[in-house]
């Protein structure tokens, strides 16, 4: 199992090039929520999502494991963000990467990807389609699968943005997450249980995408209809075998569904309210929250997570 040691060393390897981001005060959501509610930037990270953390965390993770050895050339699938987050870690780690994503995946993410210098193949349906094209080339060429939620060093990265809020705000007692395979959740749920065990941990999916809400309902992992959302990053189910299950089950103390208009109004009132700008996945908790699906009057820190959003897409939601 992941603990929180394992978290710390990823933060002291990533360190040198992972930002530090803002936890900054939201005067419109404490008010609200009738607490102090603070804004965990990752929107401002490094490639614009928190994905670079676990995205650098396990390729030097991979490095090392071979050294004096030719390196591997890695491949993955994604939404778009890891992806792009894998590409710039691979780049810096002097890597190839082969990415797999939905064709419809937002134009911000795979012009990123493809500047970093990966090979992108945005040639898949749905995210399940990719994921299924980069198990098999894996399979095929020898290369090394890299999930973005299904492996621990992935994990372990995403962790790092929970101990930075615990350490600025080590009065908080709520940590909001959003919910798409359940990486970051997982790595959230692992720091804030290890360093403050009585703080609360909820995690923020899509309604168009319930895998977890379901999932907690059933008492097991079970697969979804998967409906569009502007959550892109949120929407697709889970590999059956995902170590993240476990521990969204016994860790996070709740999943929410987040409607889609609420997600579409929460991208809108970030923007209107604190003048930043979000991904449909980044505003998941700011929603939940905004619609009164988590805790009043609790001191609450919301990461939002990603800022990677077509012009088109952000225009056609304001």
């Amino acid at each position: 199992m992941l603990t929180l040691p394992d978290i710390l060393a990823s933060r002291s390897r990533i360190a040198s090039e992972i930002r530090a981001t803002p936890l900054v005060e939201s005067h419109w959501l404490s008010a609200l929520a009738g607490a102090d509610v603070r804004l965990k930037l990752e929107s401002l990270q490094v490639c614009n999502t928190f994905k670079a953390r676990g995205a650098l965390n396990a390729l030097r993770r991979l490095v090392e494991r071979h050294s004096g050895a030719s390196l591997p050339h890695v491949v993955t699938a994604s939404a778009g963000n890891h992806g792009r987050g894998i590409a710039w870690a691979a780049e810096r780690c002097g890597l190839h990467a082969t990415i797999f994503t939905p064709r419809q995946a937002p134009r911000a993410k795979l012009e990123a990807i493809a500047r970093h210098g990966a090979d992108l193949r945005a040639i898949a349906e749905t995210y399940e389609d990719s994921e299924r094209l980069a198990l098999e080339y894996a399979k095929t060429t020898g290369a090394t699968y890299v999930s973005p939620y299904n492996d621990d060093d992935v994990i372990g990265g995403a962790g790092t943005t929970a101990v930075e809020i615990l350490e600025h705000w080590p009065d908080v007692e709520v940590v909001i997450a959003p919910v798409g395979g359940g990486g970051l959740i997982t790595g959230v749920a692992v720091a804030v249980k290890g360093m403050k065990p009585s703080a609360q941990v909820i995690g923020a999916e899509a309604e168009a995408s319930p895998v977890f809400t379901s999932s907690l309902r059933a008492g097991r992992l079970v697969q979804v209809e998967v409906l569009p959302t502007i959550a892109d990053g949120l929407a697709g189910n889970a590999e059956a075998d995902t170590r993240t299950w476990p521990y969204v089950r016994d860790l996070v103390n709740r999943v929410v569904a987040v409607p889609e208009a609420d997600l579409r109004a929460g991208l809108r009132s970030l923007l209107a309210e604190e003048h930043l700008v979000a991904e449909g996945a980044g505003v998941a908790g700011v929603a939940a929250v905004a619609s009164g699906l988590t805790p009043r009057g609790r001191r609450t820190a919301i990461i939002v997570s990603g800022s990677n959003i077509d012009f088109s897409r952000l225009r056609e939601c304001l």
